[in-house]
């Protein structure tokens, strides 16, 4: 299977930004749909943004549109989450995937994410 490696969380203050990668290795990932997920203590995972094969089509949650990323560089096999404006809630695990159908998860194993945590 596919690695994928997060990395780029950390700490910031509530309107601080971060830019998290998603880096493949051992396959190349230009071949899928890839989007980032999180989940916080207590919640279920849930979908935040996806991106198309190409980079031609985006797809964002409510509650992070306008304010977060997604893009991707296939010829680096990585993918980015750009995150501005960032706020309290958007503290959690961030983990990213190959997605069917904007934003179905594909592999069925997970990485360990990276921790992005907001402070107020």
């Amino acid at each position: 299977q596919v690695q994928l490696v997060e990395s780029g969380g950390g700490l910031v203050q509530a309107g601080g930004s971060l830019r998290l990668s998603c880096a493949a290795s051992g396959r190349t990932v230009s071949s899928y749909a890839m989007a980032w997920f999180r989940q916080a203590p207590g919640k279920e995972r849930e979908f935040v943004a996806s991106i198309s094969r190409s980079g031609g089509s985006t797809y964002y949650a409510g509650s992070v549109k306008g304010r977060f990323t997604i893009s991707r560089d296939n010829a680096k096999n990585t993918v980015y989450l750009q995150m501005n404006s960032l706020k309290p809630e958007d503290t959690a695990v961030y983990y990213c995937n190959a997605v069917v159908a904007t934003s179905e998860p594909l592999f069925g194993s997970w990485g360990r994410g990276t921790q992005v945590t907001v402070s107020s």
